[in-house]
């Protein structure tokens, strides 16, 4: 990992069977709790953000003016790209 990222302990509190669940992930995959921990953190806040964009993608859609700007930006002779 990148040197300048900084980093901060926090602490949870874990259900023991899912703490034990993990211990037996940790011995499989020999990797740290850590690793586990950090891994599975960041994978859950990027599908929140990808739930976001979808969220908002969806209210995009049922939005009636946006999807008049949408049709009338389309219709120009100007680079348009829709994402």
């Amino acid at each position: 990992m990148p040197a300048n990222i900084s980093y901060e302990k926090v602490s949870f509190n874990l259900p023991s069977d899912i703490k034990s669940e993990v211990i037996k992930l940790k011995e499989t995959m020999h990797v740290s709790l850590n690793t586990i921990y950090k891994t599975a953190i960041a994978e859950y806040v990027q599908r929140q953000e990808v739930k976001r964009w979808e969220d908002a993608a969806k209210l995009a859609s049922q939005d009636k003016e946006y999807q008049k700007l949408c049709n009338e930006l389309s219709e120009t002779e100007e680079d348009f790209y829709e994402y």
